[in-house]
């Protein structure tokens, strides 16, 4: 991959830009273990072509932005992309993954076709151009501190170290102490940036260092139970793509447990969602005729 295909859109990118009624980006939060990856991959891949739906098949190699130092992280970066290299080779989906360091980002271009910034670090210029460098699609996560008129200027710079292969997305806005909140408005806002906005449903409902441990500490929290309240009011708003985080048993997750959807409920939540998609004209251009009407 990488300069070959700089400036220029990638067929892969431009099917993103073309799914109907959307395109989706899920999976475990983190790598667990091989056979768990591959596990939910297998399933994820079944709901996704049983639907009809486009599957971009996510999970982490670390996690880097833990509360705590002592947090479960994930396998790394050399023993987390054989698993996903795996997952691509043997089921023939695409891969998109984190990087939260210049360093990584050919590696991890090797591999994965979406390559996602995190959102404490969408500002972070030189990440964003190593990670535009390697010519596979950007996922650009809006950062919980940022205005949507933010992401405008982050695409803009994967824009011009020569890739326009590049998404946004939205996860959520700082709401106080704890809590984030999904405007609306932000995901018609982000539109601005000229490219594919992407609703994440599942880290917007987190609570940051929200939830108290035993014997000390905190970790962050979350309201599982909204997940479909604002998946249903993204799509009806309009996007191009829903980033998701599945488990097979979130309670046990070592990583994002609240805020992850249940592998067992995830058919019926996106057949509720593709069907909303489908009715509303939320993606279309919005026009306004204020030409008087004659009384």
């Amino acid at each position: 991959m990488g300069s070959d295909v700089l400036g220029l859109e990638t067929a892969f990118f431009k099917s993103l830009k073309g799914a109907s009624p959307f395109f989706l980006l899920a999976g475990p939060n983190v790598i667990e273990s091989r056979e768990h990856t591959l596990g939910m991959a297998k399933h994820l891949k079944a709901i996704a072509d049983e639907l009809g739906l486009m599957l971009v098949f996510k999970s982490s190699f670390d996690k880097a932005n833990r509360t705590s130092a002592s947090s479960f992280r994930g396998p790394g970066l050399e023993e987390g992309l054989k698993v996903l290299k795996e997952i691509k080779e043997t089921l023939g989906l695409q891969i998109v993954t984190d990087v939260h360091e210049a360093s990584q980002c050919a590696a991890v271009g090797e591999v994965a076709d979406v390559i996602q910034i995190p959102a404490f670090l969408c500002r972070q210029t030189d990440l964003l151009v190593a990670a535009a460098k390697t010519g596979r699609v950007i996922n650009i996560k809006k950062g919980q501190f940022c205005a949507p008129a933010v992401m405008t200027s982050s695409a803009e710079k994967v824009r011009l170290a020569g890739n326009p292969n590049v998404m946004v997305c939205e996860r959520g806005t700082m709401f106080g102490y704890n809590d984030l909140i999904v405007d609306p408005r932000s995901l018609v806002w982000m539109r601005d940036a000229g490219c594919p906005v992407v609703a994440d449903i599942t880290h917007s409902l987190q609570q940051p260092a929200g939830r108290k441990l035993e014997g000390g500490g905190v970790a962050s929290g979350g309201l599982r139970e909204m997940i479909p309240a604002v998946a249903r009011t993204c799509v009806a708003v309009g996007v191009d793509g829903i980033f998701m985080e599945v488990h097979n048993d979130p309670l046990n997750a070592p990583v994002d447990g609240p805020t992850q959807w249940p592998l067992r409920q995830l058919k019926e939540l996106l057949v509720e969602l593709m069907e909303i998609a489908v009715a509303s004209k939320g993606r279309a251009t919005d026009t306004i005729d204020l030409t008087p009407v004659q009384l």
